[in-house]
């Protein structure tokens, strides 16, 4: 356990906390085989995965106004539905895939070991989805954040400074005294450039067959666990 314990604790989402892929592609596959059209769900899943950063860079650059998560992901459905040659989806059935986000399922240590967490902590995503995503998130897989932290309360996406920053000012803390947590290790490295404490833990099956990154902390971080109920532990809880 760290010598000094933070008063807040913030969350990646995607990939640290929830299971985004698998959650994605069964959703996809289940309502496709429920309004009759047939795809390559999984290809689609990833190919959409992999727009994500490249769309928020467009904000970032300023070729797009600021635009939140959720629209994001729509432009890019639009274009790999498209693109994979996907027929027969309505207005209505867009809606409802890309809303697929919304109801992604938790890892299974995520709910146990955020609830330890809460008990002592302050707690919530600090995640480039915006609050209405994240709120109906944490509904839909049971995550018991006491605050959600969406990119749209800074109009700034991770890892820009006023995210991370943004946390301690909206809470009234010290940078440092705000634990960035996640499974990402360029995530980590970002929060800690501004001063926050940083732990990691490892999410191998994230990306399926795909993953290529991230298996190990990389950096000297405060806490390096094995999951969240780990981070819970290590920290007394």
């Amino acid at each position: 356990m760290p010598g000094k314990q933070p008063a807040v604790i913030v969350f990646d989402t995607f990939g640290s906390v929830v299971d985004w892929r698998s959650s994605l592609i069964a959703d996809l596959t289940a309502y496709g085989d429920t309004i009759g059209v047939s795809a390559d769900w999984p290809a689609l899943v990833d190919a959409w995965r992999a727009a994500y950063h490249p769309s928020m860079d467009r904000v970032r650059k300023g070729e797009l106004p600021w635009t939140k998560l959720d629209a994001l992901h729509r432009g890019s459905l639009d274009r790999l539905v498209a693109d994979f040659g996907i027929k027969g989806l309505s207005e209505a059935d867009l809606v409802h895939i890309n809303l697929g986000w919304h109801r992604l399922r938790g890892w299974p240590d995520a709910v146990a070991g955020l609830t330890r967490l809460k008990s002592r902590f302050v707690i919530g995503p600090l995640s480039n989805g915006n609050v209405s995503l994240l709120t109906n998130m944490a509904k839909f897989a049971g995550l018991p954040w006491d605050m959600v932290f969406g990119s749209d309360l800074f109009q700034h996406f991770k890892p820009d400074p006023e995210t991370y920053l943004g946390v301690a000012k909206l809470m009234d803390v010290a940078p440092g005294q705000v634990m960035m947590a996640a499974a990402h290790n360029g995530d980590l490295l970002a929060a800690k450039s501004v001063g926050l404490m940083t732990a990691f833990w490892p999410r191998p099956l994230e990306y399926g067959p795909h993953q290529k990154r991230d298996y190990t902390a990389e950096h000297d971080f405060d806490i390096v666990a094995k999951d969240i109920e780990d981070l819970a532990a290590q920290l007394g809880v």
